[in-house]
């Protein structure tokens, strides 16, 4: 045996130790999640070999018969969940249990509060496997071997979860992995022979592979009904099952809020469950991260995560799909170039769309939702052209309406509150609810009481830019381009901004003067009735917004200079008009633009020079 196969004593990654102290500390309050984890990786360990075999047939080892086996042993204080499944090497055990390969575990540990209730959900949400082992156990020990492997290629492993794990090879006949968990004192009520099948039978019942027990004569017993469940009728599965299930597939400790579970008959034959989860997964803005449905061919799993069913705004979906119309030997790159999957892909969306409106109808639900993955759902309507009317109807905004931050307002009901005459979506983005909720842009829309949408998420610009339009009417950036009420104008308010447009343009073309590196034009606007100034990018140019958002992504942004509007009721702007000091009138005209740049929520070039001018003019107009 070389010196890299000998018994080493190995630390654990720092995370992981991190993780390991706060689950056994947080999730004290349901320890039997702990067998229900461990199954389930079990039951995967069997759906990969099954997997494998198709290529590989002889990693069976004459032993094809896939089971799952839970002994207990009282006097030594031992509990051993047992497999035959695909096992492990000894590098694939220093990485998936020395480890956590997660992306991002490092940023999620410091989202930890140290409020143990808080801490549970979040631990829930980012999947525990394996080491909810130390729930219960103060000591594990894990012996596995690879399916085609030498016997002697096995490996032992053992921890007591404190910082560190000892690993050496052994030698193992049946493939496979072995868990011994030597329970804590307080813990040892589970070596129970009724217990314990009560637990199976409540977490396990759904997973595929037989779970067995032995019975007073040794004989094995099935614990679980170790059927597909996707594949019973609807009406023999109860709602624990459905819940069950999901568990097994997210590795989320949280009930679902809904699932979609459907049977397709004719042409193509397949099942969909679908499930829509009550919280977002720790990574589900991470760009490493495969989302997608697990895939079954006449229930033979085949892939995790298969991406080519769902498009990536629904990547929050978990679910399985079963064909009975696809090869056993189906592979990625087979799954991107066929027309099944495409009409598939299709019924699917349908389906995860028809779920959320039907969610939709509770408010209390689909405003959890909405909160988890309402910004991934806006998404859509860049991605899914064909969809892009039914995922608008599903859209939750903040409106002037309420004037609160909570987004729970539709498309719907903001067109049957448009008056009599409106005829465009009026909405305005910003960098925060605030933001947009103060924007001197919607004045004139707030004293006309005409709604205005207020959009506050990064992908909200991103959103606009595809959502043109919604039940025949036309979104319209209330800071971009000029005022259009259509027929909420008023007339003779438009013929007075003309007449003061004609006096003072001598006025404006001095400020233009001024400002000419910084603005592309300047002219009296009537959508100021209490701000003297904002700015408003034109008709087909990009949004500050937008602008702010591609410089932070590090995208070139082409110089595009806004519009100075001035109100010329406004005291300020009178000050202005009637001011003889050239001087003065170029720092009046400085504190104007730079006042309007900081309502839209940018930043100045020369934040020194805005307080120099403005503290001078407030010693003037004191003295």
């Amino acid at each position: 045996m070389s010196a890299a196969q000998a018994k080493e004593t190995m630390g654990f990654q720092t995370e992981t130790k991190q993780l390991l102290h706060l689950m056994v500390h947080s999730l004290y309050s349901n320890k039997e999640i702990f067998l229900r984890e461990l199954i389930s990786n079990s039951s995967d360990a069997a759906d990969k070999l099954r997997f494998s075999v198709l290529s590989q047939p002889d990693l069976y080892e004459n032993d094809s018969e896939l089971k799952i086996w839970i002994t207990f042993d009282k006097d030594a204080g031992t509990l051993t969940i047992k497999d035959n499944g695909i096992g492990m090497s000894r590098d694939e055990v220093i990485k998936h249990l020395g480890t956590i390969a997660k992306s991002g575990t490092a940023d999620f540990l410091k989202t930890l509060t140290g409020d143990k209730a808080k801490d549970s959900k979040l631990i829930g949400q980012f999947g525990v496997g394996f080491y909810s082992s130390f729930i219960v156990a103060d000591r594990v020990v894990v012996r596995t071997r690879k399916a085609g492997l030498a016997a002697d290629q096995a490996v032992r492993w053992s921890s007591t979860g404190e910082g560190e794990f000892d690993i050496e090879n052994i030698s193992k006949e049946q493939r496979g992995t072995e868990i011994e968990l030597h329970l804590k004192e307080e813990d040892k009520d589970l070596l129970n022979d009724w217990q314990l099948r009560h637990i199976i039978s409540k977490y396990s019942d759904h997973i595929t592979l037989p779970v067995v027990m032995f019975n007073d004569e040794q004989e094995e017993e099935t614990v679980n009904r170790a059927t597909a469940l996707w594949t019973l009728p609807k009406q023999d599965i109860s709602e624990e099952q459905y819940n069950e299930l999901y568990k097994h597939i997210a590795h989320d400790a949280e009930n679902p809020l809904a699932w979609s579970h459907n049977k397709v008959e004719g042409k193509l034959e397949y099942t969909t469950l679908l499930y829509i989860p009550a919280r977002a997964p720790f990574d589900l803005w991470s760009t490493t991260k495969q989302h997608g449905l697990k895939l079954y061919v006449q229930r033979v799993f085949i892939m995790d995560d298969s991406e080519q069913f769902i498009p990536h705004y629904l990547r929050f979906v978990r679910g399985i799909i079963d064909s009975n119309d696809l090869p056993l030997n189906v592979s990625r790159e087979i799954l991107q170039n066929n027309k099944t999957i495409d009409t598939m892909r299709s019924a699917v969306i349908k389906r995860i769309l028809s779920t959320l409106e039907d969610l939709a109808k509770d408010e209390d639900k689909y405003g959890k939702f909405w909160n988890e993955f309402g910004q991934v759902l806006k998404e859509g309507p860049a991605e899914d052209f064909a969809n892009k009317e039914q995922i608008a109807k599903l859209l939750r905004f903040a409106s002037t309406h309420n004037d609160t931050d909570t987004q729970n307002v539709t498309l719907e009901q903001y067109v049957s509150r448009m008056p009599e005459g409106q005829d465009k979506i009026y909405y305005v983005a910003a960098d925060s609810f605030t933001a947009a909720q103060h924007s001197p842009h919607l004045e004139i829309f707030r004293k006309k009481g005409v709604e205005v949408l207020l959009l506050s998420d990064r992908i909200d610009e991103w959103l606009m830019a595809h959502l043109t339009e919604f039940d025949g009417k036309k979104f319209q950036s209330v800071s971009k381009g000029g005022l259009e009420l259509g027929d909420l104008d008023d007339k003779q308010e438009s013929e007075k901004l003309e007449e003061a447009t004609k006096d003072k343009q001598s006025v404006l073309d001095q400020i233009k003067t001024i400002l000419s590196d910084k603005i592309k034009e300047v002219r009296f606007t009537r959508r100021l009735t209490s701000s003297p100034a904002c700015i408003v990018a034109d008709q087909d140019d990009m949004s500050p917004q937008m602008q702010r958002i591609m410089r932070a992504a590090g995208q070139n942004v082409p110089e595009n200079k806004p519009i100075l509007e001035l109100n010329p009721e406004h005291m300020m702007v009178q000050k202005l008009e009637q001011e003889q000091d050239e001087q003065r009138f170029a720092d009046w005209t400085w504190i104007l633009f730079d006042q309007a740049v900081l309502a839209e929520g940018g930043q100045l070039d020369d934040p020194a020079s805005f307080v120099t001018r403005f503290n001078k003019l407030l010693i003037e107009l004191s003295n």
